[in-house]
């Protein structure tokens, strides 16, 4: 059994957390050919100055990670005023189908309430469907309005839950 503690990532983790989240994506095929997007994974500690980078531990053990982004941070892309926004959620190999994706969505949810939030959204691309029924079984609906495109061939669709 596995004892989660969502907690905000260490300065001395950043690293682990930027590894831990390229992996994930990497390892399901969710960073596109030719893109930098890996090197934007593994800056954790860019986004622990300009968001909020949540990790998922068991004791020492590093699951998993979250960055949740505040109306006007950088890392926000569909996020509107009154809405808390996450994104770069990635669980380890080792900790996947035990919840923590879950948990770390659930935390991002919380934390919106706790900001006075009316709204969470998100954005997920397309080929993202076991994140897509994480989401889904949480609450969220498509937010089709807000979906949009980075870049040719990756469509990102948006997803809201009404707090």
């Amino acid at each position: 059994m596995v004892t989660t503690e969502i907690r905000l990532a260490l300065p001395s983790e950043y690293g682990e957390v930027g590894e831990l989240t390229a992996e994930a994506y990497a390892a399901d095929g969710f960073i596109p050919e030719g893109s930098d997007y890996g090197l934007t994974l593994r800056n954790a500690a860019d986004r622990a100055a300009k968001s909020e980078l949540w990790v998922a531990v068991d004791g020492p053990q590093l699951l998993g990670t979250v960055t949740f982004c505040t109306p006007g941070s950088v890392y926000a892309e569909i996020g509107r005023p009154g809405e808390g926004e996450f994104r770069m959620l990635g669980v380890s190999a080792k900790a996947r189908g035990l919840g923590v994706g879950t948990a770390l969505s659930q935390h991002c949810i919380d934390r919106s309430r706790t900001l006075g939030y009316h709204r969470v959204v998100l954005s997920s691309a397309s080929y993202m469907t076991p994140a897509h029924r994480i989401y889904e079984r949480l609450g969220f609906t498509r937010l089709p309005e807000r979906d949009w495109s980075p870049r040719a061939g990756v469509d990102l669709y948006a997803f809201a839950l009404d707090l």
